[in-house]
């Protein structure tokens, strides 16, 4: 696979990645397949996909176990392991809360490594910025991790250039994980142009529109039971339909290519930067093989210029 690295000076990588939420949360629950998720992983890493990104909150907490007991055995050597905190379990019927007190990011980075079965990360991630505590308290925490060895580098997840900006001030940002996709390009405006200008990695999360662009949904109905996509307005039964002509036209671009719909979307995701990593997840050998064709894969200028040219998704995001 081509490879760049994780930003100026950063470690050398894949140009895709592997996100695991949806091995073990989220995504298909009773789908979960431990064994088959180990040989994604370890696969991908024979594939030069070597970005292995996870978060304590996937589960919460197995998927750290999971993809740690993966690395086991020689594999961990061959990763760039990424982790997050930040969000913790909600309460009153809430999915997820914020927790980015400083003495909370000291407790977990410990607590993820032991899951984790390693003596430091390649990248601690902020999850999302606790709204109820100045990011500068909980990235100063952050880069007490990497001051004692237990991180590599530190970087942030959906956030603006001001809270990036802040964040340097205190420590340099190694990465942002924001999530960017042909139905989801707000970071195109402000966030990606930044990000490139000071040679911080970008890693687009759900950079498939999660999963949808791939052709695989074409109602609700093809959900797995008790996926939470189910739940996102973008694939109500009213705006998913509406949404289908934009899978239609990178379908057609596949075809010219002799290539999948997910191929091109990530191919189209890998322009838009020198360190644009996208983080496609997948539990299935199969996906894992056609997403990391996707680096091989060269739009032209009129591909990305018709693709571009896409009118935005019916819904929001959440």
């Amino acid at each position: 696979m081509r490879t760049t690295t994780l930003g100026d000076g950063g470690p050398e990588v894949g140009v895709v990645g592997l996100g695991c939420m949806g091995m073990t949360w989220a995504y298909d629950p009773s789908g979960r397949d431990d064994t088959t998720s180990t040989e994604v992983i370890r696969t991908a890493l024979d594939l030069g996909v070597t970005l292995i990104d996870t978060a304590d909150i996937y589960g919460p907490y197995d998927n750290e176990e999971l993809v740690g007991a993966a690395l086991a055995g020689g594999f961990r050597e061959r990763a760039v392991l990424a982790t997050k905190v930040g969000l913790v379990p909600g309460t009153g019927g809430a999915r997820v809360g914020n927790d980015g007190r400083p003495e909370h990011v000291r407790q977990s980075i410990d607590a993820s490594l032991r899951r984790l079965g390693t003596d430091h990360v390649d990248l601690y991630q902020l999850h999302r910025v606790d709204p109820a505590v100045p990011i500068e308290e909980t990235w100063g925490a952050m880069a007490e991790a990497v001051a004692a060895g237990k991180a590599r580098r530190i970087g942030l997840s959906e956030v603006t250039v001001e809270q990036i900006r802040r964040a340097q001030a205190v420590h340099p940002v190694a990465s942002v994980q924001n999530e960017l996709s042909l139905w989801t390009r707000e970071a195109l405006a402000e966030v990606l142009p930044y990000t490139e200008e000071q040679g911080i990695a970008f890693l687009p999360f759900s950079p498939l529109g999660r999963g949808f662009l791939t052709g695989r949904f074409a109602s609700a109905e093809d959900l797995p039971a008790d996926d939470w996509r189910a739940t996102l307005p973008r694939f109500q039964a009213e705006a998913l339909a509406a949404n289908l002509a934009l899978v239609e036209r990178v379908r057609a671009i596949a075809e010219r290519h002799g290539a999948t719909p997910a191929q091109v979307a990530l191919a189209w995701v890998l322009a838009q930067g020198r360190y644009v990593l996208p983080i496609p997840g997948t539990k299935t050998p199969k996906y894992l093989a056609d997403n990391a064709g996707s680096a091989e894969l060269r739009l032209t200028a009129a591909d990305l210029a018709e693709l571009d040219a896409l009118p935005p998704a019916v819904g929001s995001r959440y």
